[in-house]
């Protein structure tokens, strides 16, 4: 049975997690265990659900209750379901991007980086890729076009905040992901970790040893892992050094690169699995 509860005081703590409390508190690093995302729009909220996520409560504009959110209240038992009128909710900052609906989720324990790869064939590697919004738009890329699994170094934009979530359309929640160990050296460790579980690294960078990203013997490889770096700068050079090809984007017009988002949305089309 529903419980259905108007908002009467902004003030009140159970509406802190959508109002009050910040991305960096509601990750929890201290106690992951006890993290908190808020997924939003119904679309997204199904998405995270169908995954296994745990919902704790709802925020809800008084329209949807009977409509876009009715299933999903249903779905969902006897959780706090909030509501008010449109105007009263936009008094929460950011709530007109919303579609109407929030939902506060569990964070669930990451999985190891074997457990992710297991059965991968192509995976995205993202080295300290800090934008939310790139971070959303590369993993909805990684789920259009044939990507297995993504892999953050620690330094990354955790995948689970609220702008990565809604860029993403929810695809967060339908490829699988996790980070690599804060105590693991990335440059080092974290690249031969993968090449021990037989995958070919494949630097995304400008070098004049690259190599075409249509080149017959990426395509050939059985297990590939497409390694992309953060906004600006791009990928470190120890960690170019590392990989097993340097991979570069042909350019028209003096253009030298692309946005990191839209260059992982060329390489995954290009190097993505060929039957899916």
């Amino acid at each position: 049975m529903s419980n259905i509860i108007e908002i009467t005081d902004f003030n009140a703590p159970e509406l802190d997690v959508y109002a009050r409390i910040s991305e960096v508190q509601l990750l929890n690093r201290a106690e992951p265990e006890k993290g908190i995302f808020i997924a939003e729009s119904p679309k997204v909220i199904e998405r995270a659900l169908d995954a296994g996520c745990k919902p704790i409560s709802f925020l809800v504009e008084h329209k949807h209750i009977e409509g876009e959110a009715k299933e999903l209240i249903r779905r969902c038992g006897d959780i706090p379901v909030y509501t008010a009128t449109f105007d009263v909710l936009t008094q929460l900052t950011g709530f007109k991007l919303t579609r109407g609906m929030l939902c506060a989720m569990h964070r669930h324990a990451l999985p190891e980086i074997e457990e992710v790869c297991g059965n991968a064939r192509r995976i995205a590697v993202l080295e300290n890729v800090v934008n939310p919004t790139n971070i959303g738009a590369i993993f909805r890329s990684a789920a259009a076009l044939g990507m297995d699994a993504v892999l953050l170094t620690p330094g990354c934009s955790n995948p689970l905040y609220r702008r990565a979530i809604r860029v993403s359309m929810g695809t967060v929640f339908q490829i699988p992901w996790t980070f690599f160990d804060e105590k693991t050296d990335w440059k080092t460790e974290g690249i031969r970790n993968l090449q021990k579980m037989g995958f070919k690294t494949a630097a995304m960078a400008l070098r004049e040893d690259s190599v075409d990203i249509d080149d017959p013997k990426l395509l050939a490889e059985e297990k590939l892992a497409v390694v992309l770096g953060t906004e600006g700068d791009g990928l470190a050079f120890e960690t170019i050094a590392d990989c097993d090809y340097t991979v570069c984007i042909p350019m028209a017009h003096g253009v030298d690169s692309l946005n990191v988002a839209a260059a992982s949305a060329v390489a995954f089309w290009q190097l993505g699995k060929p039957d899916f």
